[in-house]
């Protein structure tokens, strides 16, 4: 016999199982014996919640959402920016698209210009 813990819609249970060899010739047949399951454990604890990240010492970076080219950047280093500013016009598939700024915070880098091409995830600015 062997014992497993079973988690069945988050109730944990412990079950007694037999082993079977399955090379052997069978047995006779038994009775049968009902899997024994023992009440369910106490619930588990809540995982503590993620703590927020820090900004990196470099600053938080504002990446690109897409491939595009940079129509205006509408900051500078320096520059104490509120979330949801508008941090770059970024221009894709002939439509013009405002790269906001996430948090709150001052601007340490601006990694593009205006008229530079970006990929998808490129870093644009580093806000501190």
């Amino acid at each position: 016999m062997k014992k497993y813990n079973v988690t069945v819609n988050n109730v944990l249970y412990e079950v007694t199982v037999e082993e079977v060899d399955s090379f052997a010739s069978p047995a006779p047949a038994a009775a049968p014996k009902a899997a024994t399951f023992a009440s369910p454990a106490a619930p588990k604890a809540e995982p503590a919640p993620v703590p927020q990240k820090a900004v990196p010492a470099n600053g938080y970076p504002v990446t690109a959402p897409m491939p595009g080219s940079i129509l205006d950047v509408k900051v500078s280093v320096g520059v104490t920016v509120k979330k949801g500013d508008v941090l770059v016009i970024l221009e894709a598939m002939k439509m013009e698209n405002d790269v906001v700024s996430p948090a709150d915070g001052q601007v340490v880098a601006v990694r593009v210009s205006k008229g530079s091409s970006v990929n998808a995830g490129d870093v644009l600015i580093l806000i501190g």
